[in-house]
């Protein structure tokens, strides 16, 4: 069984598009879910809650980076998650722990990096409207230690619109988040991804 952990601080958006392809089949029988991990109270948990799935918050109040990871490791020890899945993680993880998992942390950012790297939510689609960018899209990614900066895995692009708000662009790109989020997380379960020199290789 391929083990899937989940860390999510938001509405869970990307996790229930992972729940919702394990009901499916988009995300196969040999791939589990096996917890979430969030520093907060938020809405991933409800989605955690109603899919069964065990959720964890650990506190962060008057941690460095590095002793509130040790935490999130000592839970994920429990498990032994063969990959992580970053979705909507308001936190940039310590380089412990990037080393620990090391090509098997994947992020998902609203843009096509490494434009509009470093930003969040609609101010990066602020900004992609504010330059007059005729396409937008979205990045998953496997994390290193930078931020945003990690080896490339998959991307897609939609148009940008005159009449697109950054509420319209969001939209548009989480359509794009949803629908490829669980199918690379199946590749990684099928043992189709692999990084030679600092490159993602998809396989057939």
């Amino acid at each position: 069984m391929y083990k899937v952990a989940v860390l999510a601080s938001t509405n869970g958006t990307n996790f229930q598009s992972l729940i919702d392809a394990k009901k499916s089949g988009v995300l196969k029988d040999n791939v589990e879910l096996c917890c979430l991990v969030t520093n907060k109270e938020c809405g991933a948990i409800e989605k955690a809650i109603s899919a069964g799935i065990p959720y964890y918050i650990v506190d962060q109040k008057g941690e460095s980076r590095e002793e509130f990871d040790d935490k999130v490791m000592t839970i994920l020890d429990e498990y032994q998650p063969d990959l992580l899945v970053l979705g909507g993680y308001m936190r940039i993880v310590s380089n412990g722990m990037v080393d620990k998992y090391r090509n098997r942390i994947i992020n998902i950012h609203p843009s096509l990096l490494p434009k509009y790297g470093g930003g969040i939510d609609v101010s990066v689609h602020q900004a992609v409207i504010d330059a007059g960018e005729e396409e937008t899209g979205m990045t998953i990614h496997l994390l290193d230690e930078g931020v945003d900066t990690g080896p490339i895995v998959l991307q897609k692009s939609c148009p940008v619109d005159s009449s697109d708000t950054p509420e319209i662009l969001k939209e548009k790109v989480q359509a794009l988040e949803k629908e490829w989020y669980p199918k690379v997380v199946q590749l990684f379960a099928d043992g189709k991804v692999t990084v030679q020199d600092n490159h993602v290789v998809i396989h057939e």
